[in-house]
């Protein structure tokens, strides 16, 4: 008894303080209630996100998008999903923030502040493709845990920044570089400044890549906040684990990174096919890398009604991680069918491509629309769901939406 009401003193005085006075019938609270000023601040207003967005997570905070709210063809804040693992920095010092690089391969360590980042090497500019891992979760059966994600935890934004290549080769790596790891400002849920909320990492050929940047803007600004203000990696075309927020150091690895969430089962599949429910081993699962081919529908919205007789005109965006999507289909009759539809060019690698097409329907009725791209591979989404895995990855299957043609 004595400690319990210590410990709701405590909870008390510790209240009073955030607040900056006393709590008026404090003895009449309900057990465990937090007072409303303490409670978690409206998400929409503290993310500059559109309400039409969905919270799924506030500890830590993970929001997406639907999908007819990403029919720009680049993802403006307000409706790019957020994915966390940790409590977003706080009181960032811009001035003083430093990018140092270090590591077992590297020939010496080395310290940048931010503006020397910016000053010293060239900047770059490319439209890039982050996606969750996760994506499409919710689909899986058995269910997978995790935050149930439908079809929006994917975006293309503008990023700008500098190659992180450029800023290797000045700090000089070793012949032995095999992998980088990242490690951010952001905090463990616990609070134990000794845990990393995630660091992961990418191989040295997809470290050297043209497009993978450090990155200070995001569609001409500074990045938001819970999307890695000041300073992230972005690394297109790869789950969007790769690519860390609030970066403050690059290790260069003589291995694959070891950080937190590189080890099975995190952001790793199994090496070959499973049963649903199938368990495991750890040393059977495989890290992903390049995303698979993906498209998304996003318009109209799913449930839209037309006229009978009246043209209706689809678009939305297609991607295949590493390579470009070679061609985009639509079916109107659940998949025995498709027609092509005019798919444009990626504006850069890793960016993702837009297409359109104008359908006819035969009668009035209930229709789906199904959309499937191909990549340069030659490999399409499946119509459905992808073979299972227990972390509930990679779900590529065909975006479907309703339309009824009255």
């Amino acid at each position: 008894m004595k400690r319990r009401k210590f410990i709701r003193n405590t909870f008390l005085g510790t209240a009073a303080s955030l607040i900056g006075t006393d709590i008026v019938f404090s003895s009449s609270m309900p057990k465990n209630y937090t007072p409303i000023v303490l409670q978690d601040p409206d998400p929409y207003k503290l993310f500059n996100k559109d309400k039409g967005m969905t919270v799924l997570n506030d500890k830590p905070w993970n929001i997406e998008a639907k999908a007819h709210l990403l029919d720009d063809k680049i993802t403006p804040n307000k409706y790019m999903f957020i994915r966390n693992n940790g409590i977003i920095p706080k009181n960032i010092d811009v001035a003083n923030w430093e990018l140092t690089i270090d590591g077992e391969s590297v020939s010496a360590p080395k310290t940048y502040k931010l503006q020397e980042l910016k000053s010293k090497f060239k900047n770059y500019t490319y439209q890039l493709t982050l996606e969750c891992g996760g994506n499409g979760r919710s689909e899986f059966n058995p269910p997978a845990k995790g935050n149930q994600w439908t079809v929006g935890a994917v975006s293309c934004a503008e990023w700008t920044g500098v190659r992180l290549k450029d800023v290797l080769e000045d700090v000089g790596i070793k012949d032995d570089a095999v992998y980088i790891g990242y490690h951010a400002a952001d905090t463990h849920l616990s609070g134990d400044p000794e845990k990393e909320p995630i660091s992961r990492g990418v191989p040295m050929n997809k470290a050297l890549q043209e497009e993978t940047l450090l990155a200070f803007k995001m569609n001409g600004e500074d990045i938001p906040l819970a999307h890695g203000y000041p300073l992230r990696l972005v690394a297109g075309g790869w789950p969007a684990s790769a690519s860390g927020k609030w970066v403050e150091r690059i290790s260069v690895r003589d291995k694959v990174h070891d950080g937190t969430k590189m080890k099975a089962p995190a952001y790793r599949v199994p090496c070959k096919p499973v049963a649903p429910g199938e368990k495991v081993k750890d040393e059977d699962m495989c890290i992903i890398e390049s995303m698979p081919v993906k498209s998304l529908i996003t318009y109209p919205k799913s449930g839209a009604m037309i006229d009978e007789g009246k043209t209706l005109n689809i678009r939305g965006h297609a991607w295949a991680g590493e390579l470009q999507v070679e061609s985009m289909q639509y079916s109107i009759d659940f998949g025995a069918t498709w027609y092509p539809c005019k798919l444009e060019k990626p504006l850069n690698r890793l960016a993702w491509q837009h297409f359109s097409a104008s359908i006819e329907f035969p009668k009035k009725g209930y229709y789906e629309i199904w959309g499937k791209a191909t990549g340069a591979n030659g490999v399409s989404q499946p119509m459905l769901l992808p073979g299972w895995n227990p972390k509930g990855y990679l779900n590529n299957a065909c975006h479907r939406i309703a339309i009824k043609v009255k």
